[in-house]
């Protein structure tokens, strides 16, 4: 009886034990060994390690410029030194006569800034200018951008040799109305070929006679004057100083400004331009010293 008692008692305490196993102990901390370095943390996908992609550069500009045939060598040269200062930008230049440059403009062309030999041809597409002589009443030019930017001359230059030894306008004049010489210009739609008709009215000649006669040989634009004077084609022909040098013509007379008037190339923004900003920029450029000893160097001059 004694070992059934002691039996069940043995019994109870073992399921007590087993009933307090059930609950759960306190946790406690493992020491740490103080010797030992903590190891970091590596980086979750949540922190990202690749380096930021660099900022794309800025779209290039192409600045589309009108100019007088002219300023061909000027501008040019100074096209280079322009790009180079300022990467991206690229001027694109149309060299003509003023009118076919006016002309093109006003039949829809891309220009972002127009270059006239000539204010006849900048006022016609300016809206401010006088109705008498934007007949069309054109808007074109960009509202507080235009200036005159350079004065030229005009000048009477001859061929290697010069065959009829003239030496000034005055003889000039005296062989148009004998009839005995053959002299270049440029057409009514180009500056110097309007400069040109202001001396024939200086001294009394009418152009339609001495064309009718064979002594006058047109040229589309001044490149095209210069040209047949350089060929020998022409006894003469009426250029601007600019062109003379270019050309290393021989320059025998210079017209005052009685006889033809101040010789100004307007510039202006054209409304319509891609880029305005860029445009007056490089216009502002253009009025720097820096473009203008390059101007000076063939014969341009700052406006008086």
């Amino acid at each position: 009886m004694k070992k059934i008692l002691a039996l069940l008692l043995a019994l109870c305490m073992m399921l007590a034990l087993a009933a307090c196993g059930e609950t759960e102990a306190p946790k406690t901390e493992e020491p740490q060994d103080a010797a030992e370095p903590e190891t970091p943390a590596e980086p979750t996908e949540a922190e990202p390690t690749e380096p930021e992609t660099p900022a794309e550069p800025a779209e290039p500009i192409e600045i589309v410029v009108f100019a007088a045939a002219s300023m061909t060598e000027t501008l040019n040269e100074l096209k280079t030194v322009y790009e180079a200062a300022h990467p991206g930008v690229t001027i694109l230049y149309n060299f003509d006569s003023s009118g076919t440059l006016k002309t093109q403009i006003e039949e829809g062309a891309t220009c972002d800034l127009f270059i006239s030999a000539g204010q006849k041809q900048m006022n016609q597409l300016d809206i401010s200018a006088s109705a008498e002589v934007n007949t069309d009443g054109l808007d074109f030019v960009q509202e507080g951008t235009r200036i005159n930017l350079l004065e030229n001359k005009v000048v009477l230059v001859v061929p290697v040799g010069n065959p009829k030894g003239i030496e000034n306008f005055d003889m000039l004049a005296e062989l148009l109305e004998k009839g005995d010489v053959l002299m270049a210009m440029g057409g009514a739609d180009v500056p110097v070929g309007q400069y040109t008709q202001k001396i024939l009215v200086w001294y009394g000649l009418d152009e339609a006679e001495l064309s009718a006669a064979g002594c006058i040989s047109y040229g589309g634009n001044v490149k095209q004057v210069t040209t047949q004077v350089s060929e020998g084609s022409v006894d003469c022909g009426v250029v601007y100083c600019t062109d003379a040098f270019s050309e290393d013509l021989t320059v025998v007379d210079s017209a005052t400004a009685e006889m033809c008037g101040q010789v100004i190339y307007p510039a202006a923004v054209m409304k319509n331009a891609p880029h305005p900003a860029e445009a007056l920029e490089f216009l502002n450029f253009l009025l720097s010293e820096e473009a203008m000893a390059v101007f000076e160097t063939v014969g341009f001059s700052p406006v008086a």
